[in-house]
């Protein structure tokens, strides 16, 4: 496609139909997925392309196995339409001479109908990969000039790390608005901003109540969506939503709807918290288990809370907590494209460490995130210190990388202590 942007997700989607019968390309509404597969897929059926919606629907009923013929990999757009492709797909890999690389799907990871669940007969385990997308990293939309690796610079330990950083704050508090969404790259920023709002209108007035075929309220849906971007990069309960949702709009749901309204988001991928990582210590510190809250791209809590890039960099405290969540969208990307996974660390005693890439391996790099200034980043190097020392590296490895990333500063280093300083717009996977 002309003027597509490469995605991380190009090169995991691909190794994984190497070995994998078919792909399961999951996640939020927006961040390109179709686009991506397309760009791999040899032959692609659009189910829900309106002038053949309705004789395709029909197939799938009576005889799926036709709509499934065409040059593999084989797309099958927005596949939950007709759940009676999942069996199909299933047993086409299972009875095909060649069967791996054979089809990518996109859509929901499931069908929105609960009669069409029953539809379903297999999971699809060992023949159907799950991939998820997210929105565009500032590597994929070329905002990062890239100069830092996290694979081949951070977690190698390179002592020769050096680059220039070329964001500003108010580059920042602009790509914080305008999100990772793959269609306002192209938009100038005053309509690229207003996307967030579309997106967010779309959630709460048809996507929420479509998600698992509950009809759920718009407005308590954003009073909601203002609770979590309140308390994102926090870890509170679901009473401390609840009672910040009555204090600050009065009338509310029961505290075990929000619940199911937050678990609706989940499977929508407008949020996506992250787990606790629970290492080996040197003493019995009790490790908070609750997740920390994020909402999956920063410009859905800017869009809910009413906020623009200037009323960022105007109140620098709240610029930082939704800094945090960009920095943590950019690391669930990275974290992927290496095979590691992203955590978050928070004990009894206060210490709290922003985010932690654990690979397979058993490698792990300790990061904190903070807006930019020589005592935010000292503070940060000293929390990493802290964590440091309280690990067991008699039953685990000692930390492959320590790192405090930014949103402003001139250059990306390691300091003399090892503490790497990267600014957010100089890193990639």
């Amino acid at each position: 496609m002309k003027n597509y942007k490469e995605r991380i997700a190009d090169a995991i989607l691909k190794e994984k139909l190497s070995f994998m019968g078919a792909v399961l390309i999951i996640g939020p509404k927006w961040c390109g997925k179709t686009t991506t597969a397309e760009q791999i897929a040899k032959s692609v059926l659009y189910i829900d392309d309106p002038d053949s919606k309705k004789q395709t629907k029909e197939l799938a009923a009576i005889r799926p196995s036709v709509l499934l013929q065409g040059e593999t990999p084989r797309l099958l757009d927005e596949w939950q339409q007709t759940p009676e492709l999942w069996d199909a797909v299933r047993y086409e890999v299972d009875h095909r001479e060649n069967n791996i690389g054979q089809f990518i799907l996109t859509g929901s990871a499931v069908p929105l109908d609960k009669d069409d669940k029953m539809k379903i007969s297999h999971p699809g385990t060992g023949r159907i990969a799950r991939l998820t997308m997210y929105p565009m990293s500032l590597a994929e939309s070329g905002e990062s000039n890239g100069k830092v690796s996290l694979e081949n610079d951070l977690f190698t330990d390179n002592q020769n790390v050096f680059a220039t950083n070329e964001l500003s704050l108010d580059d920042i508090a602009y790509l914080i608005c305008r999100g990772g969404w793959p269609g306002t790259l192209s938009l100038s920023p005053n309509l690229a901003i207003k996307i967030s709002k579309e997106y967010v209108d779309a959630i709460a007035n048809v996507d929420i109540s479509r998600v698992d075929d509950i009809q759920r309220n718009p407005e308590f849906t954003k009073r909601l969506l203002r609770s979590y971007a309140r308390n994102q990069g926090a870890q509170v309960p679901i009473s401390t939503i609840y009672s910040d949702i009555i204090n600050n709009d009065h009338k509310s749901l029961e505290e075990a709807s929000i619940t199911s309204y937050i678990n609706a988001l989940k499977k929508l991928f407008v949020i996506e918290d992250v787990k606790s990582w629970n290492p080996n210590l040197r003493s019995k510190t009790a490790i908070r288990t609750s997740y920390t809250r994020y909402f999956i791209d920063p410009s859905i809590a800017t869009a809910v809370l009413g906020v623009g890039p200037n009323d960022l960099t105007n109140d620098l405290n709240t610029m930082g907590l939704l800094f945090e969540t960009l920095v943590i969208r950019d690391l669930r990307v990275y974290a992927d494209a290496i095979d590691g996974t992203l955590y978050h660390y928070r004990d009894k005693s206060g210490l709290e460490c922003d985010a932690v890439i654990h690979l397979r391996n058993g490698k792990y790099g300790l990061i904190e995130i903070k807006l930019g200034g020589e005592k935010n980043i000292e503070d940060g190097a000293i929390t990493l210190k802290k964590l440091q020392n309280k690990i067991d590296t008699d039953k685990m490895f000692k930390p492959s990388f320590m790192a405090v990333i930014t949103a402003v500063g001139k250059y990306a280093y390691r300091r003399e202590d090892g503490i790497y300083i990267v600014p957010i717009g100089c890193l990639k996977n």
